[in-house]
């Protein structure tokens, strides 16, 4: 399995590359993914996002404009997550998931937060960068 980093220069991460590549690893380690990522690094909304989207074909888009990295890194673990319940739980690609309140986005809201603070104490070495300091 790849990831592919889509759009890291033009959303000012690219002094964050490494720490990313981490965080991915990270993920990765916890839900491994069967089929390749592309995770794609936005500065403006699309139609299906608030701070982030999983599409079909295993894309991954993130909102990253305006906000601190811990933030972006909490999105892209989020959405992870709900990448992780189609290709490994069968959570059909054709039909939506409830938004609020439903159990496919309580998890990925949860396992979002506990990735970062495995994050946090992995990578010791980031926390300045994660924290915008």
């Amino acid at each position: 399995m790849k990831v592919c980093l889509k759009n890291i220069s033009k959303s000012n991460l690219s002094d964050s590359i490494d720490v990313i590549k981490d965080f991915c690893q990270l993920l990765q380690d916890e839900l491994k993914l069967k089929k390749d990522v592309h995770i794609h690094f936005e500065n403006e909304r699309n139609e299906n996002m608030t701070t982030g989207v999983r599409m079909p074909e295993s894309e991954i888009f993130v909102l990253c404009k305006g906000r601190l990295l811990i933030d972006i890194l909490r999105t892209l673990a989020h959405e992870w997550v709900h990448e992780y319940q189609h290709q490994s739980m069968g959570v059909p690609e054709d039909e939506p998931i409830q938004d609020i309140g439903g159990p496919e986005e309580n998890m990925a809201s949860v396992l979002s937060s506990v990735f970062l603070k495995k994050f946090q104490k992995q990578f010791p070495q980031h926390i300045k960068k994660i924290f915008g300091e």
